[in-house]
């Protein structure tokens, strides 16, 4: 079963296949680039590993007029650039497709297929006659395929040439050898094939009011305009360029303007307990501060994360999730730390959780976290994962009101501390439970002791089981109250009697499977949930449909699990549908999971489900 990949106008699938480190990031990134300039819906998959070179590295290009944008699996046009993957990649293609290839050197007669029709080009060749350096040569050769790809993809040529110009600006020498290469596919395809290609562009405007951004810059601004001002971190992948582009935009707009001093502070940790440990410091003393990292910071971060919890200071932690356990696979996306960053630490502790699904998100959500961390004085997780925050997405022009105030909270003045005769830290919970706190040096009445050993109401150490009892309820309420507050689930229903609960990053590829299923007349309700602790319209959604299917990236069903333990729904009306391999989710992978499941009544045409055991719920990968 194809997903709606059809041969034809703004409608196809390319994946381009290459060696890592040779420079095809570039050209890869310049086709994207055209494509959205042309006003055409497109996605862009960036499969690479862990290494620095050598090893195989592709990139997905998805083309769907109608905006659908998840990953593909059936492939119209393969740019087959390494050798080593030639057997697999030619595989791939779907029949009637297209291999474009570099005939410097023979193909071998085993890898032809009668289906499919090759595109031979003598890119190294070509390259190697118009270029000296080795270095340049090789990446030449991916500037070269590009242009081949402008001729028969019909990809519109001034738009290309705009951005290398744009590129490239203030090295005029660099753009030439780069237009020269460009100008080598493109006329050798001209010349040699007929262009273009049934399959093609044409230009749209669905664009309009968009821009391409990938989700761990958006988080990075979402950051600034919310005010941080303190950064801790260490280096880790697909983290690191969260706080690569912080530092960027502070650079650019947290300098003072007249002194020329910086407005802002960035710390790399010497590991990532100390980076979690410099945040707390900073947030106890009234900075908004925060942390980006991935499962395995998290999982050292564990028990700062519980102090922070039990003494009720505000945190902010990003985790661009990756492929687990230990190491695991750096550089693949997946959803596996929803239960570590739910319930991280030791003992009774609950955290709040956002949960993005694209880039315009992490935007908007990175700075709910700092209003959520300092309104209910907890540290707060913001669970991206790789396929949002390294992978460029179309989105909505990014959106901020300039009326817009940082909620600290609350947080006692020296107006409020002047003429108060004793101040107890964690008494006198609001209607949140929230306990009023105070920021270091506004006013001795404020002063305090943090406790991450055992304290009583009044911030005294305590082991009297009523008094530790009396504190950590209220934070088990407190967390509670935080449901009304976190982003609300996204619901589209039409009264149908299953429905399908997702996260993040699985969204358009859901979406996607659920508009296909009821074109075959199988409708199926939706629910996207956003935030954790979960809205009172989760459990409703639930308990609305006789089944909900449960989809997520991980192989143990982490979010099913999570509504199983805090909801009131029996777990026998959720089924999980596990995609983790560690590529992004396509809408193929998610019917199967859901037909895995059920099966059609010959006389209703309705879903029955069929009992399966966890361990069979797994979609092939």
């Amino acid at each position: 079963m194809r997903e709606s990949t059809h041969s034809g106008v703004n409608d196809f699938a390319v994946k381009l296949a290459n060696v890592n480190g040779t420079g095809s990031a570039s050209a890869n990134g310049l086709l994207m680039q055209a494509i959205f300039r042309m006003g055409i819906p497109v996605s862009g998959k960036n499969l690479f590993p862990s290494n620095i070179q050598g090893l195989p590295t592709w990139y997905e290009i998805r083309v769907n007029g109608a905006g659908y944008t998840a990953r593909a699996l059936d492939y119209d046009l393969m740019v087959a650039m390494n050798a080593q993957t030639y057997a697999r990649d030619i595989k791939e293609v779907r029949s009637g497709g297209h291999v474009l290839y570099d005939s410097s050197w023979p193909l071998d007669k085993s890898l032809y297929r009668e289906d499919v029709e090759f595109l031979p080009v003598p890119f190294a060749r070509m390259c190697n006659e118009r270029f000296r350096e080795p270095r340049e040569r090789t990446l030449m050769k991916n500037i070269a395929y590009a242009g081949t790809l402008v001729a028969i993809l019909d990809i519109d040529m001034p738009i290309v040439e705009e951005l290398l110009t744009e590129r490239f600006a203030g090295k005029v020498a660099l753009r030439e050898s780069n237009r020269q290469a460009l100008r080598i596919g493109y006329d050798y395809a001209k010349e040699h094939f007929s262009c273009p290609l049934p399959f093609h562009l044409r230009r749209m405007d669905a664009n309009h009011d968009k821009i391409l951004i990938d989700g761990n810059t958006a988080t990075a601004l979402g950051c600034v305009y919310a005010g941080a001002t303190v950064a801790a971190w260490y280096p880790i992948t697909p983290a690191t360029s969260v706080m690569d582009a912080f530092k960027e935009f502070c650079e650019k707009y947290r300098r003072d303007p007249q002194t020329g001093r910086n407005n802002y502070l960035i710390i790399q940790a010497e590991d990532e307990l100390a980076a979690i440990g410099m945040v707390i410091g900073a947030s106890w003393n009234g900075a908004r501060a925060f942390t980006s990292t991935a499962g395995p910071g998290v999982s050292l971060m564990n028990e700062l994360l519980g102090l922070a919890y039990y003494s009720e200071i505000p945190a902010v932690l990003i985790d661009v999730q990756r492929v687990g356990p230990s190491t695991g696979m750096p550089t693949r996306t997946q959803q596996g730390d929803i239960l570590e960053c739910a319930y991280a630490s030791h003992g009774d502790t609950k955290h709040i959780l956002l949960i993005p699904a694209n880039p315009a998100e992490c935007f908007d959500f990175a700075v709910k976290s700092f209003d959520l961390a300092e309104r209910f004085q907890t540290p707060v997780m913001m669970l991206s994962d790789l396929d949002i925050g390294m992978n460029d997405w179309v989105v909505p022009r990014l959106q901020w009101d300039d009326a817009y105030r940082p909620d600290r909270g609350r947080v006692l003045s020296e107006e409020d501390l002047k003429d108060l005769p004793k101040f107890y830290r964690y008494a006198n919970g609001d209607e949140n439970h929230v306990a009023a706190r105070t920021v270091p040096g506004v006013h001795p009445n404020g002063a305090y002791v943090t406790r991450g050993s055992g304290h009583n109401k009044f911030g005294e150490y305590t082991e009297t089981p009523s008094e530790y009892q009396e504190v950590v309820d209220r934070l088990e309420a407190k967390h509670k109250a935080a449901a009304n507050f976190v982003p609300a689930p996204i619901v589209a229903s039409s009264g149908a009697q299953w429905g399908v609960i997702t996260i993040g990053g699985c969204d358009a590829a859901v979406r996607e499977a659920v508009d296909l299923l009821h074109e075959r007349g199988i409708v199926l309700d939706y629910m996207r949930i956003r935030g954790f602790p979960f809205a009172e319209a989760v459990e409703t959604f639930m308990r609305d449909h006789e089944l909900c299917f449960v989809v997520e990236q991980n192989r143990d069903a982490q979010l099913h699990s999570l509504l199983v333990l805090e909801t009131g729904i029996p777990k026998d009306r959720l089924r999980p549908v596990l995609v983790y391999g560690g590529f992004p989710l396509s809408a193929r992978k998610v019917i199967e999971g859901i037909l895995t499941h059920s099966e059609i009544d010959e006389r209703t045409g309705r879903l029955m489900p069929v009992v399966r055991d966890l361990e069979e719920t797994t979609c092939p990968r």
